[in-house]
């Protein structure tokens, strides 16, 4: 199994203290984030896409560049692309680029995107984006295969042997295919045969669950080998300690002021109190033994490969987090490493092999 750890570069007032600190220590923090988690052997480190408060993480792009040079290994991931409102040739160009610059380490995860405002800001009419969001991706996947493209497109110019520089790095990069409530990005990721990431993160197991199962039909429907399959998944929020009754204790501040915040929002819980976010949600909150158990619950039922987990402290104290981080990093991810396969590929460059005339000659 696979670990990554993702930023929604969420900019709200903390959730026990009530303070928000300002935009320029927040991207810090996020930097920071990303170096630890290459220091504790994350697996890759993943950037968020949302253009509405109160998230500052409209610039995926950029954020990932800034930590391609901060990083030697990690693999860049974004969480998601929404490209049911960008560009795809715009799309394209920032990414080929970044793919350069960390040196193939880039993955991305696409997705339509959540949030009217945002939609909103991009004058994308509801009724159209999940056909914004097919066609980009498929624009976008022609862009990075072929040097030059011709598609004949609804929602942007149309392209006629168009070229698009630079060519990438990786031939070609990995998409992954965000998918939280609707089967028309379950169908998409099935019908290329692209990886899904479920985000798995604001209700209980079963309509996820629904979900993946709907994917892997629909990926033997189109005619795939179901041992190619790769699933990842998200998580509600994480705190390994020692005991259950630590993890609780240290926990409890944070989800009551998560809650506090929902309801000022007018939100309606789904899970109203700690225990039960704990027993029904995503969450690995508890003791390692814990955590590990949970995670094999959630395989079980997803078959899941690549799991993610919080950058972000949340409302923790910096102690707490980076302590939480290195004991699942110590007593659990060694344990669902070895208990729970790896995605069915290399993780690593999606590189060609080279050809004849590529290959050194040999002296």
């Amino acid at each position: 199994m696979r670990f990554l750890a993702i930023t929604l570069i969420v900019h709200a007032p903390h959730p026990v203290t009530g303070v928000r600190k300002p935009t320029y220590e927040r991207f810090r923090e996020v930097l920071d984030n990303a170096v630890l988690a290459e220091e504790l052997g994350f697996d890759g480190f993943g950037v968020g896409e949302r253009h509405e408060r109160p998230f500052i993480s409209s610039s995926p792009p950029v954020v990932l560049s800034h930590v391609a040079a901060l990083t030697r290994r990690i693999r860049l991931f974004t969480a998601v692309t929404t490209l049911s409102l960008l560009d795809p040739v715009r799309a394209y160009e920032d990414y080929a680029t970044l793919d350069h610059l960390s040196g193939g380490r880039l993955e991305l995860i696409i997705g339509k995107g959540n949030g009217a405002a945002q939609r909103d800001l991009f004058d994308v009419p509801p009724e159209d984006q999940w056909e914004r969001n097919a066609e980009s991706y498929e624009v976008f996947r022609q862009i990075w295969r072929q040097d030059k493209v011709t598609a004949r497109t609804r929602f942007r110019p149309e392209l006629t042997d168009a070229e698009v520089w630079p060519r990438p790095l990786q031939r070609p990069v990995r998409v992954w295919h965000g998918s939280a409530t609707s089967k028309e990005s379950v169908d998409l990721a099935a019908r290329y045969g692209d990886p899904l990431f479920s985000a798995n993160v604001t209700n209980p197991i079963e309509p996820y669950a629904e979900l993946i199962r709907h994917y892997r039909e629909r990926w033997e429907h189109y005619g795939h080998d179901p041992a190619d399959i790769a699933v990842g998944a998200g998580t509600a929020g994480l705190y390994a300690a020692p005991t259950s009754q630590e993890a609780l204790a240290a926990y409890r501040p944070v989800f009551e002021g998560n809650l506090a915040f929902q309801k000022r929002l007018g939100l309606e819980p789904v899970f109203a109190t700690l225990e039960d976010f704990v027993e029904r949600s995503s969450a690995l909150v508890g003791s390692p033994q814990q955590i590990i158990d949970k995670v094999h619950r959630y395989h079980e039922q997803f078959g899941h490969t690549v799991l993610h987990l919080h950058a972000d402290a949340g409302g923790l104290t910096n102690t707490q987090h980076r302590d939480s981080l290195e004991l699942f990093q110590s007593a659990v991810a060694p344990v669902l490493r070895r208990e729970i396969p790896d995605p069915p590929f290399a993780w690593g460059p999606v590189l060609p092999a080279p050809s004849p005339a590529e290959e050194p000659a040999h002296v």
